[in-house]
């Protein structure tokens, strides 16, 4: 008994004088990255994180773009969420309300670094919910071999909305192409389509006080505008979403599309002859418009890392190491870092129009029920393509459904 007693106080002893922390796990935070591969820079930069902030683990999941948004939602509406996770940011209020992130406050010089509503992005009723991580305007692409082929200046093209649907209108009539493609397809970036025809045009979906404003003359006169321009499209426009409608333009068989600054390096990769362009403008416009859409990192209630998680977020998402991201995803910046923006345009001048739209474009309404509006405004949409509805009478329904969800 004595032996046992002297050789278990031992054992005491040794624990008691082992280095700290050396049984000691270190805390998880678990972090969703949606697409294919982890974020281009990523890997080091939760390395140096982890670094300089002892005791805590990174431990990221790639999760693929069609599940990434439900999984994130499953584990927090299940109570087992993940600590950051990239999501769509239109899905922060509705995070929000039900209690499931936590709020991501920026300070004045944080949201000066950013662009023109980059972080309205990501607020309401004052509150940042999310720290704004992806960016995408989009720019009018055209197949200058096309317009030639139809009688078109190949070097002049549409400014006004009057002048592009006239000249898909051209298209059509004088070779075998279509005019215009257009995204009609049960698919979030159908609503995202009929949004840059609102940010062109002045429009708005939700104003400052919450109140649902869809139904105005000026969104009228866009969802006017898609539906005459749909008669110049490709055949069947609800069964394309946009990357399939680009698919189509880069085929060479469609005159114009409005996409993201990659578009540009798949078509040199395709061996087309193209320009590029601000998007053209409604007749209520005050200047060039886009809509700003953002994806974000949240962070979720419940995890006992939060304030390790905000830390994170905030640090990979810094200025440069953010620009980095960006370049090598071919995404719009997010913020007008100098000398980096001027470099930018004077190496390659297609990017000009992507940043142009910025200053009157306006982000994805914030609503509490992201699938809700998203499935209101494709059916506008739809109704008005396929022309099952009148425009207006589509708008006043599409108005009248929103308010559920404001």
């Amino acid at each position: 008994m004595q032996k046992t007693t002297g050789l278990l106080a031992v054992s005491l002893l040794a624990l008691a004088s082992a280095t700290p922390g050396a049984f000691a796990q270190d805390q998880v935070i678990s972090f969703i990255n949606c697409g294919d591969t982890l974020t281009a820079g990523y890997e080091d930069y939760i390395a140096e994180w982890e670094a300089a902030n002892p005791g805590f683990d990174v431990q990221p999941e790639i999760v693929g773009w069609g599940q990434c948004q439900d999984k994130v939602t499953t584990l927090a509406a299940a109570g087992t969420p993940v600590a950051l996770a990239y999501v769509g940011s239109r899905t922060l209020k509705q995070f929000a309300l039900n209690d499931l992130i936590v709020p991501v406050p920026m300070t004045d010089a944080e949201k000066a670094g950013y662009y023109n509503y980059v972080p309205e992005t990501v607020t309401f009723e004052g509150t940042q919910w999310g720290i704004p991580v992806a960016f995408s305007t989009k720019a009018l692409f055209w197949n200058k071999d096309i317009f030639e082929a139809a009688g078109l200046d190949p070097d002049t093209p549409p400014a006004t909305w009057e002048e592009e649907i006239a000249f898909a209108k051209q298209i059509e009539e004088n070779t075998d192409f279509d005019g215009f493609g257009v995204v009609a397809k049960t698919f979030d970036n159908t609503m995202h389509q009929f949004l840059h025809w609102v940010y062109t045009n002045d429009g708005l979906v939700i104003d400052a006080d919450g109140n649902i404003v869809l139904d105005s003359p000026q969104n009228l006169e866009a969802l006017t505008a898609l539906r005459d321009i749909s008669a110049y499209s490709e055949e069947g426009p609800t069964a394309y979403e946009q990357n399939e409608v680009r698919a189509i333009w880069l085929d060479g068989t469609l005159g114009m599309i409005h996409a993201s600054f990659n578009a540009g390096n798949l078509a040199n990769e395709a061996g087309m002859n193209w320009g590029v362009a601000p998007l053209p403008l409604g007749p209520s416009a005050k200047g060039p418009g886009t809509l700003l859409i953002t994806d974000s990192l949240a962070v979720f209630k419940g995890t006992g890392v939060e304030e390790q998680a905000i830390s994170l977020a905030k640090y990979i998402t810094e200025g440069e190491r953010q620009w980095d991201a960006e370049m090598a995803q071919g995404l719009t910046p997010l913020r007008p870092l100098q000398p980096q923006t001027d470099e930018l345009v004077a190496s390659d001048a297609a990017w000009a129009p992507f940043l142009d739209g910025i200053e009157f474009g306006g982000p994805e309404p914030l609503l509490t029920d992201y699938v809700g509006l998203q499935n209101v405004m494709i059916e506008m949409v739809q109704s008005v393509v396929t022309g099952q509805a009148e425009p207006a009478d589509a708008l006043t329904r599409a108005a009248g459904e929103l308010e559920q969800y404001k």
